[in-house]
């Protein structure tokens, strides 16, 4: 593919998605309430899923995705709706026909053992752990839990409630809501009223000691097993000085509060939720020597999960941003500037394939290092060009006009013209859109 070329940054909305399998665009979901019951051992699902569904055109049947659940009843507005299941797939045929535009309250109850919806990166989804469970479902492993519009720029508020065995703590999205106990059982609600897309979604269920973090301009979270408590206290221990230092460079924190979870097992990669990041032992060594990662997941609360791209191929626009994020940090805090690593990595990536076109990379070769790598040189050349002051005060403008909003390729190009000195259109274009790396400035 050497010196092949996508086409027009903005024309990303006309071409096919990534996974035409997933979501609908017949209508859009305005709100998720879901009440969970879950036990652990046997790791059986129990849930009751409300969702406020607003057709975007006359609809007399509606599909939902969802994996191998039973269901036991399907509900729209309280009257019965028939229904048929088929390949993560829910149909359900309507009561009335639905007007354009009318919200609808759709219910489904179904239960189950939640399993990890296969993918060509493995196992996406609900996921048992030794003791407990988490959900790492990006992109496309949401319905491994709960029904939804798969779709990721089908943005919805949130409430989550699960209910489990008291001996463990649950984390979701959003604010601690309310915490019951009864009998063997606490009941724990979160409310996630920031729109989020499906993918972000996220329940983190273990055996977990939970602490408040001063020193930060949000409130910060760590949960983790007790035996890692001194690993997980002085990894994390600068994370306060790194929102604080984020939020200088990319604008204010875009949620009410940032939770970290150390998941009781061994993980391959950390991963990001809204709100939320989650590690596995094995990323807390005690000597901080995984505290790029932490840079990089804190950094997808602005890039991914406040600004959320609305297609799979423009996804350097999260990764691109996580991973310059990275060498920000190493920058600030006394390890090599941004600039040396610019330099290490370009020369790495040019010794790899030049096949990769970074605004369509294609369907499985999302998670691609050099679409990481690539997207990070991309911003450090912007960053030369328009020097310092000029980049930062462009990178909190983009944040600040698309919070909690879908972005594209497209809009991204056309916003950092608008706030640079000089063309910055077919420097963009040469490491956006073609596949030969361009030289850094």
């Amino acid at each position: 593919m050497t010196g092949a070329r996508a086409r027009s940054t903005g024309a990303s909305g006309a071409r096919p998605p990534y996974f035409p399998e997933r979501g609908s665009a017949e209508y859009r979901v305005a709100s998720y309430d879901l009440e969970l019951d879950y036990r652990v051992g046997p790791n059986r699902l129990t849930g009751v899923a409300r969702l406020e569904v607003i057709p975007r055109v006359p609809l007399d049947r509606l599909a939902l995705d969802l994996g191998p659940f039973r269901i036991g009843k399907a509900l729209v507005d309280g009257r019965a709706a028939r229904f048929r299941q088929r390949r993560d797939k829910l149909h359900l045929t309507l009561p009335r026909r639905l007007p354009e535009g009318e919200p609808c309250t759709v219910e489904v109850r179904y239960s189950g053992n939640p399993r990890p919806l296969s993918s060509p990166w493995g196992g996406l989804g609900w996921e048992q752990l030794t003791d407990g469970s988490l959900v790492a479902a990006q992109p496309t492993g949401a319905p491994s839990w709960f029904p939804c519009n798969d779709r990721v720029q089908d943005k919805a508020r949130h409430r989550i409630s699960v209910t489990t065995a008291s001996a463990y703590h649950v984390v979701a999205n959003g604010r601690l809501a309310g915490r019951r106990s009864s009998g063997a059982t606490t009941t724990w609600v979160y409310e996630q009223p920031e729109p989020m897309a499906p993918y972000l979604a996220s329940v983190q269920i273990g055996r977990y000691r939970s602490v408040e973090v001063t020193g930060a301009p949000v409130p910060q979270r760590l949960v983790y097993p007790a035996e890692a408590e001194g690993r997980v206290r002085h990894d994390f221990g600068r994370q306060g000085e790194m929102i604080e230092r984020f939020a200088e460079l990319f604008g204010p924190y875009p949620f009410g509060a940032y939770t970290v979870v150390v998941a009781d097992d061994e993980l391959e990669i950390p991963v990001e939720a809204q709100g939320m990041s989650v590690f596995g032992t094995n990323h807390a060594d005690g000597a901080r020597g995984e505290e790029r990662l932490v840079a990089h997941e804190l950094a997808h609360q602005w890039f991914g999960n406040s600004l959320t791209l609305a297609d799979w191929r423009d996804i350097w626009l999260h990764e691109g941003f996580a991973t310059y994020a990275e060498w920000l940090w190493s920058e600030f805090s006394g390890g090599e500037p941004a600039d040396e690593h610019a330099v290490r990595w370009h020369g790495r990536v040019s010794r790899r394939p030049q096949d990769l076109v970074l605004s369509d990379p294609g369907a499985e070769r999302i998670f691609d290092d050099r679409v990481y790598k690539r997207g990070a040189l991309a911003l450090h050349a912007l960053r030369r060009t328009m020097g310092d002051a000029r980049f930062f005060a462009m990178l909190r403008a983009w944040t600040d006009q698309n919070r909690h909003g879908s972005v594209t390729t497209g809009r991204f190009v056309l916003f950092a013209q608008a706030h640079a000195h000089v063309p910055v259109r077919e420097l963009l274009d040469a490491w956006l859109n073609r596949a030969p790396l361009p030289r850094l400035p």
